[in-house]
């Protein structure tokens, strides 16, 4: 073969390795994402529906919420306090994952801990090389750690609040491995105390949301560099509800269309909060009704990560859908059917016994093409009406109470995409809600279509 012939093939197996390697290689930058997966740890009011340790569940549209595991955690810290809050999930340059956490249990909150907890993971289906690491040795704490790559330093930046002897900041350490942690410096402050950062890397630019403890709201900032101490805060206050934390900046993968996440501080009212921006440099955000939207029950300090549909499907399939679901109101979208003392009720959420608003949806017991709503703290029991009314009764094995318990679904008498629900022996009655109770009647005017429309959710 002449050497002119032979150096081109020898380039051209080269050069075809080095694209193979390309393709091959996981790229986090060039990945494709067409869904969303969620990490938090969970509140409920009195304490019963704690958990201090990771969850997940994951979303097409990155607004409505579907728990993995039952709602249960995935993986729990065995060293340090044996618990953590405000979890982050963050895609390496790799592809592969690495979670963080702050290194607390329960609501005593130790102040001088300096610690955060640490996982590996390929694909979130599992959680390797466990670790608890120390971020500095200041005597303060180091709390809600998130994390992002900054591609002039090729290192990622992992910052957390802290305090700097003054007043509460966002500390900083930069990292390749997350095993060494560098040395800590103060990355955000403004001159007033400060909490939970977040951090959005778009077009170049860095977005950082977080909360001012002066007056209690939610800022948005801008650097075109990421570096400590170079952010521009963009927005005005934002708030809803009463108190408000844990910023999310999320991106969506539709494009144009930003999310701002931020949940109460209380736990007897952990409620998520949400707002709207087609531009995340221009400061204006709109906030988002819940009826766009339904977070995990009890979910608090979440973290959002863009995956692809292979690896939604992967989590599904590894930790499983709920074997239950929720009824939330059209109008009412803050409120979940539940039961208590045997009543059938519209109440707000949060709410415990967490499991009074869970539900199974089962085959109608007098059509199988019908359904029957089948309580999960209380098995054999069912939604019937009795005198109109709704109650939660077992099952007494007539045909009587068959009836009362079968319901027909329908389009939503308000909105198509929801759900109605017909009754079976009063096929011209609907199950509604009226001053909170449930019951069937005729739905005769708007007011009615809004009362009888329910999202089967989660």
């Amino acid at each position: 073969m002449p050497v002119v012939s032979l150096r081109r093939t020898t380039l051209l197996t080269v050069v075809a390795a080095l694209l193979a390697c390309l393709v091959t290689v996981p790229s986090a930058r060039a990945a494709t994402y067409s869904a969303y997966v969620m990490g938090y740890f969970k509140e409920s009011p009195n304490q019963s529906g704690d958990s201090y340790a990771l969850h997940l569940a994951v979303s097409s549209d990155g607004l409505s919420w579907t728990p993995l595991n039952q709602n249960n955690p995935v993986a729990t810290p065995t060293a340090g306090m044996q618990g953590l809050r405000d979890p982050y999930i963050l895609r390496k340059q790799d592809g592969t994952f690495v979670v963080l956490a702050t290194d607390l249990k329960g609501r005593v909150f130790n102040l001088n801990n300096q610690y955060i907890h640490v996982w590996d993971s390929v694909n979130l289906t599992g959680f390797t090389g466990y670790r608890r690491v120390r971020l500095h040795g200041m005597n303060t704490h180091a709390w809600a750690p998130e994390a992002f790559w900054v591609p002039s330093r090729d290192q990622y930046a992992v910052i957390y609040s802290a305090s700097n002897g003054t007043r509460d900041v966002l500390m900083v350490n930069y990292t390749t491995d997350f095993v060494d942690m560098g040395t800590p410096q103060v990355f955000f402050d403004p001159g007033f105390n400060v909490l939970d950062g977040d951090v959005l890397v778009h077009d170049g630019a860095f977005y950082l949301a977080y909360k001012n403890l002066a007056d209690g709201n939610l800022y948005v900032a801008r650097s075109t560099t990421g570096a400590p101490n170079s952010f521009t805060t963009l927005t005005g206050g934002l708030r809803q509800g009463d108190a408000i934390e844990a910023p999310i900046l999320v991106e969506s993968n539709a494009g144009n269309t930003f999310w701002l996440w931020g949940d109460s501080f209380s736990p007897a009212n952990a409620v998520f909060y949400a707002w709207r921006s087609a531009d995340v440099e221009g400061g204006s955000w709109a906030p988002l009704g819940q009826r766009a939207y339904t977070a995990p029950i009890n979910a608090k300090h979440a973290t959002i990560a863009p995956i692809n549909e292979a690896e939604r499907a992967a989590l599904v399939s590894r930790w499983g859908a709920p074997q239950w679901n929720r009824l939330k109101s059209y109008n009412f979208p803050g409120r979940y059917v539940r039961h208590a003392d045997n009543v059938a009720r519209l109440d707000p959420f949060p709410m415990d016994p967490t499991a009074d608003q869970q539900w199974r949806l089962v085959p109608g017991l007098a059509d199988p093409a019908g359904v029957s709503i089948e309580s999960v703290n209380f098995p054999g029991r069912y939604l019937r009406h009795a005198d109109l009314a709704v109650r939660l009764d077992p099952d007494d094995g007539t045909a009587t109470f068959r009836a009362d318990a079968t319901f027909h679904r329908t389009a939503g008498l308000a909105d198509g995409a929801w759900t109605s629900f017909r009754s079976h022996n009063h096929p011209d009655r609907y199950l509604r809600h009226l001053g909170y109770l449930l019951r069937i009647d005729p739905i005769t005017d708007a007011q009615g279509r809004q009362d009888a429309t329910f999202q089967i959710t989660y």
